[in-house]
């Protein structure tokens, strides 16, 4: 009978523990679902097996507003491409916004508003290296656009990953069991203090669906490359060239990068550079044909640590001063210029 009366008290005080927890997440909740946004994005694409034959394909994601100034936080992947970038707030306000930084390496973005909505509310940037496994935490987003959808879990552990050639050393990472779907991507990983601790990233899955192993990038990353050293908004993908594919496409060094998009309004697009337009497949990867191929920027050959030392080199330039990119463009080699803005 003793054992039984434990066992039962001791339910009890977890079930009452769970209770106050989900209250717990409610209130915290509806303080800081305010700050929280759709992001909406079109960019365009070459249809495949087409030859300049471009559409306009839409894009989501989320994000999450950090600042007065209305900065939000989001992933890159979500506006890194786009030619167009608006926010939905929960009222149903819609805010143009656009790019100012972006590091697809560690997939962390900055985007500004064009103006601040009627009635902001701001999240609070948390320590995530005070975050520990099994910490409960919750995701606010658009999965699937469905907007302001909540999900909540635990923080199931805390990875850190090298990049090779990046615009950080490495990245950080916040595993997690909460939901997570497409639309979800840039949105906020709250503490129970309400306070951002985490930037949606990816899930690792067999399905293309949630299967209980999602990724966050930590807010302190977040911070440190998108306010503290940002990395400038260069709008343009591209497919490394290297070994067999540099030989193929007869370069003039070891390595460069063949454009395949530019968005609209970017750095790229402001010196002029051109992307793919010819769909081909070349040792079983699709590629654009006929864009540029980026050899150096600000006289730093596509290496190794190559976007961390460019950024370095451009964050120094000063604004009005020449930006130059060398490129192979048509089997000749060029130098463009564009001034820093």
């Amino acid at each position: 009978m003793k054992l039984e009366l434990r066992f039962m008290i001791s339910l009890i005080v977890l079930l009452v523990l769970r209770v106050m927890a989900e209250d717990n997440i409610s209130k915290v909740y509806k303080d800081v679902e305010g700050s929280v946004v759709i992001v909406n994005t079109s960019e365009r694409v070459i249809l495949p097996k087409s030859e300049l034959r471009e559409v306009s394909m839409a894009g989501l994601g989320s994000g999450v507003l950090i600042s007065e100034d209305g900065k939000i936080f989001t992933a890159s992947h979500v506006v890194h491409n786009a030619d167009a970038v608006v926010v939905q707030f929960e009222d149903g306000e819609i805010i143009p916004a656009k790019v100012l930084s972006s590091s697809p390496s560690t997939d962390l973005a900055l985007l500004q508003l064009e103006k601040m909505p009627a009635d902001p509310v701001i999240a609070k940037l948390g320590n995530s290296d005070k975050a520990e496994v099994g910490d409960q935490i919750f995701v606010v987003g658009a999965p699937y656009g469905i907007g302001h959808t909540l999900t909540v879990g635990y923080i199931s552990g805390k990875r850190k990953e090298k990049i090779m050639a990046g615009d950080a050393a490495e990245i950080e990472l916040i595993q997690t069991d909460a939901a997570i779907n497409q639309g979800n991507s840039g949105g906020p990983m709250f503490n129970l203090k309400g306070e951002v601790i985490g930037i949606v990233s990816h899930i690792l899955s067999k399905s293309g669906g949630f299967e209980g192993i999602g990724f966050a990038l930590t807010s302190n990353l977040a911070e440190n490359v998108l306010l503290n050293q940002p990395f400038f908004w260069h709008g343009l993908e591209g497919i490394y060239l290297e070994g067999p594919l540099a030989q193929i496409f007869n370069l003039p060094e070891e390595t460069g990068m063949l454009v395949q998009r530019v968005a609209k309004g970017s750095l790229g697009e402001t010196m002029g550079i051109r992307g793919g337009k010819i769909t081909a497949v070349i040792e079983d990867q699709a590629l654009l044909l006929g864009g540029d191929i980026i050899l150096s920027v600000e006289n730093v050959p596509l290496q190794l640590g190559f976007l961390r030392e460019m950024r370095n080199r451009i964050n120094a330039i000063k604004q009005g001063d020449p930006i130059t990119i060398t490129i192979l463009r048509a089997g000749r080699t060029r130098e463009i210029t564009a001034l820093k803005k």
